[in-house]
């Protein structure tokens, strides 16, 4: 009678992400270094990685750093290249050599990585490189992940902007094809001129019928020649009916805890999240985290 062989499989570990995307000046440095300290304070096993070769003002010390694989100023000058053709050039360098990348992401169970990208919008709207690196973390090293999508509310005060904001925000939606949140930063700064909106910021982050916003254009020789275009372009973002936002204070723990929570539900961590243990069941779980933030203008 032959023994059966019993084969031994490898544990696969488990990790659970967030890709901070945003143009910029939307605060994607300040989020990955708040959000992080605040995961550290609850207990979780924190892994920044800084994945734009062109941020020498970070507010945190990465714990991957793509700046150890490549030089972007050597690239401009060896390549002859402007800023954008360098970070281009930077993450297809990346995507070729991905191994670099996988090779360090090797950690503890449910460990929480955080990856700050690079704020050229480009790379992740028209170009391929930074979608086969998120495929590549996904499949080869199965980590969970979102994107928290950036936007600075200032956008809110000017409709043509916003609208703006808006198509780039559907634009990543689709294009990464990963659960999204948009966030809508430094609200503490909105509050000082919430007189120059035209409605009430829930029109902003429900993106209500944005029909009241190509009324707003018309007030503006240049947008008003467009209109159609502007038109078009709203009704695209209607059908789809994907885009929303939420408002963050990035210096308001309580604000950060909210959109932690929102994070933990678009990536999964929430079925797993030891501080919510004391949830009674994975559905009451799940509901816990759809709580807005409450950010109050008046």
């Amino acid at each position: 009678m032959s023994s059966t062989s019993i084969k031994k499989f490898k544990p696969v570990h488990k990790y659970y992400g967030q890709l901070v995307l945003g143009p910029p000046g939307a605060g994607k440095t300040t989020y990955c270094s708040k959000m992080g300290a605040l995961l550290k304070k609850l207990g979780r096993n924190v892994i920044i990685v800084n994945l734009d070769p062109a941020n020498d003002m970070m507010s945190y010390t990465p714990d991957i750093d793509i700046r150890k694989l490549i030089d972007f100023k050597k690239v401009m000058d060896q390549k002859n290249l402007g800023p954008n053709g360098a970070l281009l050039y930077c993450m297809e360098y990346l995507e070729k050599n991905i191994d670099w990348l996988l090779d360090k992401i090797d950690n503890n169970n449910f460990t929480n990585f955080i990856f700050d990208l690079p704020g050229q919008v480009e790379l992740y709207s028209h170009h391929e490189s930074l979608t086969n690196i998120f495929s590549k973390l996904t499949n080869d090293k199965n980590i969970q992940l979102c994107v928290v999508h950036l936007v600075d509310s200032h956008h809110c005060s000017d409709a043509g902007k916003f609208i703006a904001a808006l198509m780039l925000s559907l634009n990543a939606m689709l294009k990464v094809g990963l659960p999204h949140i948009n966030l809508l930063t430094k609200v503490d700064l909105l509050k000082k001129h919430k007189d120059k909106l035209h409605f009430g910021i829930d029109f902003y982050t429900e993106v209500l019928d944005l029909n009241y916003l190509l009324d707003c254009l018309d007030a503006d020789m240049f947008t008003n020649k467009y209109k159609k275009l502007n038109s078009a372009i709203v009704s695209i973002i209607e059908d789809y009916s994907l885009v929303s936002f939420h408002l963050v204070n990035m210096m308001n723990e309580e604000s950060l805890l909210d959109i932690k929570n929102l994070v933990d539900k678009a990536n999964g961590y929430v079925f797993k999240a030891e501080e919510g243990r004391h949830i009674n069941s994975m559905l009451a779980c799940a509901m816990g985290v759809d709580k807005q933030t409450n950010i109050e203008l008046d």
